[in-house]
């Protein structure tokens, strides 16, 4: 019955006044039992803050842990999807006392920080694998919210449960129904894990397979002209010609910034009908507020000013899970009013007007909304490409220097970001392939032929005249022996 919020909270508090090293070590002391150090959402949190630590070896342990309890859910969502609806049962005292399975954007943004913990250590193979799972990890949760969506609907109908707007008096619906909410396709599925798919396909010079992740992500962020740019320019950037000419880094940034959002819990009353009375329920639901932080706009870098296209925004895709989920959490609540409201008649009867009392506080005091979430994540993900000079280059964010000069080199380059708080997280610079050498132009590599020194005769007993000079070839223009790049060899031969 803990609040993760509080815990969170604090958590950040202290990654703000005493530093992320410390952050990390009060969440690890919050969990004693080997049992708890294996959860999901203390190795969500803790996979988070090794990261930010710059810990990435460390981070895919925990996320691994992590992962094993999602791999555990996929399994059973998929062989036995009746064992996960009984847990609607376990609701009927507090949504808190459910095992936490994760919000389904998270079980999709686990597979995508593993890979970018992996391409930050220069494994593309491993990220490789991750984004693959991430694909078959979106297919098992579209199926199984169907069913578990129609199952707490069939349960709380037959108690008589409506899903009409009286249920929900008082609760701010405009935080679920703005327009950016109502944009999203779903609330587990994200532009940045399928563009970092087409990402990696692409590094790895597989376009076949790097095309469907850019289409993807054009598809969950329509009208962005960084992703539009990422499939329209994949044939020209992945040809022979290209790499062959290619003199310049092809630098991805990922820059995060902010926090993810908190669910914060908010009491509501519920009059339900037991018997021939009505009774007043406390019944709590969870709500996730808007966020205020301020867009980023650009990163300057090597001269140039390139656009921050926001791909990822957690609190919009929060909220859009929680407008998904609210359907199921009314019924479930009704149910669980129900049961609430039979147990204070009960008490009425047995102890008069203190037994109704009672009932009431106990209903007050176990109804506390689920307020658990990977609180650690950013809150918006952005991205911006471009091509730079390979060496070191000062980087700053809408005019804010990230304090240290970050050095690219290679073909592709994966410049990971973070602000947080008051501070910028600058991530290890990982690079792949190489950049062809440059040959030196024929004028400049062909040293001068020294000046020959004159040569005293040899003593012969007859004096030969000189030979006749053999006439000299057309010498080739300068023209041709101008530029970066060698000039094409003549016909002739230089």
């Amino acid at each position: 019955m803990s609040s993760h919020d509080k815990h969170a909270s604090a958590v950040q508090s202290t990654a703000s006044t005493g530093g992320l090293p410390a952050a990390l070590a009060q969440h690890e002391a919050s969990v004693t039992t080997d049992e708890g150090r294996k959860g999901l959402l203390f190795n969500l949190e803790r996979g988070e803050l090794l990261y930010l630590n710059k810990r990435y070896a460390d981070s895919i342990d925990a996320l691994t842990t992590a992962d094993v309890k999602v791999k555990e859910w996929e399994e059973t969502a998929k062989t036995n999807p009746s064992k996960l609806l009984g847990t609607v049962g376990a609701a009927l005292i507090s949504e808190r006392l459910k095992v936490y399975e994760g919000q389904d954007y998270e079980k999709v943004f686990l597979t995508t920080r593993l890979a970018v913990n992996r391409l930050t250590l220069g494994d593309l193979q491993g990220a490789r694998v991750d984004i693959k799972r991430t694909h078959e990890r979106e297919a098992v949760i579209a199926e199984f919210r169907s069913k578990e969506t129609a199952k707490a609907e069939e349960e709380a109908k037959s108690k008589g449960a409506t899903t009409s707007g009286q249920s929900l008096n008082g609760y701010p619906v405009e935080t679920l129904n703005d327009p950016e909410v109502l944009s999203l396709k779903n609330g587990y599925q994200n532009a940045l894990s399928h563009y970092l798919s087409g990402w990696v396909y692409e590094v790895l010079n597989e376009s076949g397979l790097a095309a469907p992740g850019y289409r993807k992500a054009i598809e969950l962020r329509p009208g962005s002209p960084m992703l539009e740019e990422g499939l329209r320019g994949l044939d020209q950037r992945t040809s022979f010609t290209h790499k062959l000419r290619q003199r310049k880094t092809d630098v991805l940034f990922l820059v995060e910034a902010g926090d993810a959002p908190a669910r914060v819990s908010q009491a509501f009353t519920l009059p339900v009908p037991v018997g021939t009375s009505v009774r007043a329920v406390s019944i709590s639901y969870p709500v996730i507020r808007p966020s205020t932080d301020p867009i980023l706009g650009a990163v300057q870098a090597g001269g140039q000013q390139l656009s921050l296209d926001r791909v990822v925004d957690l609190n919009v895709m929060a909220r859009r899970v929680l407008k998904d989920e609210m359907p199921g959490m009314i019924f479930r609540n009704f149910t669980r009013a129900v049961a609430k409201g039979v147990m204070q008649n009960e008490l009425e009867k047995r102890a008069g007007m203190f037994g109704a009392l009672v009932g009431m506080v106990a209903s007050a005091a176990t109804e506390q909304a689920d307020d658990r979430m990977w609180r650690m994540l950013p809150g918006r993900i952005y991205v911006a490409r471009g091509y730079m000079e390979p060496g070191e280059h000062m980087v700053t964010i809408d005019g804010r220097s990230i304090g240290t000069p970050i050095k690219v080199d290679g073909q592709y380059a994966l410049v990971p970001l973070r602000l947080y708080g008051n501070q910028v997280v600058v991530g290890q610079v990982s690079q792949f392939g190489q950049l062809p050498a440059v040959a030196q132009p024929v004028a400049q590599s062909a040293a001068p032929a020294p000046e020959a020194k004159p040569q005293a005769p040899a003593a012969t007993s007859k004096v030969s005249a000189p030979a006749k000079p053999a006439p000299a070839k057309k010498a080739p223009t300068l023209p041709e022996l101008k530029g970066s790049q060698p000039a094409p060899a003549s016909k002739g031969g230089l």
